[in-house]
């Protein structure tokens, strides 16, 4: 974390956030789904997202990186509006890691395969040097064992182990995550996490969408409550979790801390 900071002390980007979003809205159809959105995140930060299923938080999450195009407001990362499209977009995108609910695995292709395919096809990597760091990654997120099987050979925890590899193979400046963990069976979704832990440990900006409030306590800087498109608390997890501001967030939270 200390090297990444002091580069930021010499591009001078020490206090221009890594992803702001500025009066961001976006419909679909007649539903406003995102209004009037304000979020920056600085570099090394851990936001998690939270809110009741509708809330726009996946939409937050995928708008980001132009996955989801907004209707009005700007999005810059690293001091650069997004781009509409083209190489430019792909660019971004390979700056901005992201993890699904679902593991979006090539099934066809080995799980080493799957991590080397961006960073030779997009990144240009020479093969070896690609999948040296691939092994080195799976190592990482504790399925060094897996590299040579396919998808359908791994258990859930697993795949989402090696889509988050793949996504640290691009060497992403931060990381998305939305709901990472919701397609899981409930033993796997701590293996998932303790990866994404230690990430954030390790400096890793990420943006989180999650229904896991043990991992939003632990391991956000801030927790973002969103309500019906609009984010309505922005706090530090203790802060949050002992004392919600609105009746909205008390309301969610009476409801899933009691179950």
């Amino acid at each position: 974390m200390t090297e990444r900071s002091e580069a930021g002390e010499l591009n001078g980007t020490t206090d221009q956030p890594l992803i702001r979003l500025d009066g961001v809205n976006k419909w679909f159809g007649p539903l406003h789904v995102l209004q009037d959105v304000d979020l920056s995140v600085r570099r090394g930060e851990v936001v998690v997202v939270i809110g009741p299923s509708g809330s726009g938080k996946s939409t937050l999450c995928r708008a980001i990186n132009r996955l989801e195009p907004i209707n009005s407001g700007t999005i810059t990362f690293d001091g650069q509006p997004l781009p509409a499209e083209g190489r430019p977009l792909a660019r971004l995108r390979s700056e901005v890691g992201m993890v699904f609910q679902s593991f979006n695995l090539f099934a066809h292709k080995t799980i080493l395969e799957n991590v080397t395919l961006g960073p030779i096809k997009v990144r240009k990597e020479k093969p070896d040097a690609a999948r040296q760091r691939a092994r080195a990654l799976l190592d990482r997120v504790g399925i060094g064992s897996q590299a040579d099987k396919f998808p359908a050979q791994l258990s859930g925890g697993q795949q989402q182990r090696a889509a988050i590899a793949r996504a640290l193979a691009m060497q992403p400046k931060a990381m998305l995550f939305d709901e990472p963990t919701s397609a899981l069976d409930p033993e796997m979704v701590g293996e998932v996490l303790e990866v994404m832990t230690s990430l954030a440990g390790e400096g890793m900006t990420m943006v989180v969408v999650t229904h896991e409030m043990g991992f939003a306590r632990h391991a956000a800087n801030r927790v973002i409550f969103m309500a019906d498109g609009q984010l309505v608390e922005d706090a530090p997890p203790a802060e949050f979790f002992a004392n919600p501001r609105s009746e909205r967030a008390k309301d969610f939270l009476s409801k899933i801390l009691t179950h």
